[in-house]
């Protein structure tokens, strides 16, 4: 099994997302110790934002476009891709939305055809490891609000990922016992998580 860890938040150590990821991942460690795990954190190696050089290739964005490449070869080779997701201004960081830019390829990850879109990237599970200061789960008042879980679904679904975890810390800036309830319950999920790609 290859297993893609990708860390987004700007809190580093302190970061709660990391947290939840870093267990999630160790949770598949110890049922698949021959795993190979490849780490990205898209904050402490920013992935460049895509320009319109970008698209024309010139000698100057080639550097930049071959670590393009890589972050598409590093996703197209993992079976299980696990994301530190933060909660930022109601949505996904700048720096996760880049490395999103970098996996979602025409003619890599998905196609167009006559009838539409068809995802290129079969076979892959996508777990989602998320912290939110509020409560924004359905049912909630915030729920319509949530433009990060239901954004990343989106994203994976287009290119063609079936297999989907979401695991969430919320309620994280309410008051510390909501803080500690909120990971205790993520941390709770991450134990009971089937940590089998063929699901």
């Amino acid at each position: 099994m290859n297993l893609l860890h990708i860390d987004s938040s700007i809190l580093g150590e302190k970061s709660v997302s990391r947290m939840l990821s870093r267990a999630t991942v160790q949770r598949f460690k110890e049922y698949n110790p021959a795993a190979e795990i490849v780490y990205r954190d898209v904050v402490a190696v920013p992935v460049p934002h895509l320009t319109g050089d970008h698209l024309a290739a010139s000698q100057a964005m080639m550097e930049e476009v071959s670590f393009g490449e890589t972050l598409l070869e590093e996703f197209i080779n993992a079976d299980v891709i696990v994301i530190g997701v933060a909660f930022y201004n109601l949505s996904i960081s700048s720096q996760l939305k880049a490395w999103i830019d970098r996996i979602v390829i025409a003619g890599k990850t998905f196609r167009y055809a006559e009838s539409g879109s068809e995802g290129l990237a079969l076979n892959k599970r996508v777990i989602l490891t998320v912290a939110r200061g509020g409560q924004y789960r359905r049912g909630a008042s915030l729920a319509s609000s949530e433009h990060a879980e239901s954004y990343l679904r989106s994203m994976f679904a287009f290119i063609g990922v079936t297999k989907f975890d979401v695991i969430a810390a919320e309620g994280l800036a309410i008051s510390e016992a909501h803080k500690e309830s909120g990971i205790q319950a993520a941390f709770e999920a991450i134990a009971v998580l089937n940590p089998s790609c063929d699901l």
